[in-house]
């Protein structure tokens, strides 16, 4: 027998500005907070939401993107651990539409690139993770 997994439920990201990284993501993604620590939180509110480590956790769809703020170095994909993060968009037009919300932010992207079964977008957030919008062939 084997474990059967149907979807991620979450992907957390560590990085090393927690401010600056939800700029990023709260200016480019359309995606509503699941879960942070309130500010004016009490003892028992800060000890639940302990898992957080002082980040956010975005919904979206069905999955959660969180944000971790405890990194000491910046992302590089060639050592063990993630390569990409992914996110899917719905159609091709999505991806022209990204294309210009980078270029009106001065973020680098590669550019939209057919990989034969869908769409692409390559680009990288402020810890230099990187970063890719994938839409399905039509």
């Amino acid at each position: 027998m084997k474990i059967i997994p149907r979807a991620f439920a979450h992907v957390r990201l560590t990085v090393t500005d927690i401010d600056r990284s939800r700029a990023f993501y709260e200016e480019l993604f359309d995606m509503p907070v699941a879960f942070e620590l309130p500010p004016d939180a009490d003892a028992e509110k800060r000890e639940e939401l302990s898992f957080l480590f002082g980040g956010v956790i975005y919904k979206i769809g069905d999955s959660l993107l969180g944000l971790r703020p405890v990194a000491s170095d910046r992302f590089d994909e060639d050592r063990v651990g993630l390569d990409h993060a992914s996110l899917a968009v719905s159609g091709k037009q999505d991806l022209e539409a990204a294309v210009r919300v980078l270029d009106n932010r001065g973020i680098h992207h590669e550019g939209i690139k057919d990989i034969g079964m869908g769409f692409i977008l390559e680009f990288r957030d402020p810890d230099n993770i990187a970063l890719e919008l994938f839409a399905p062939a039509s």
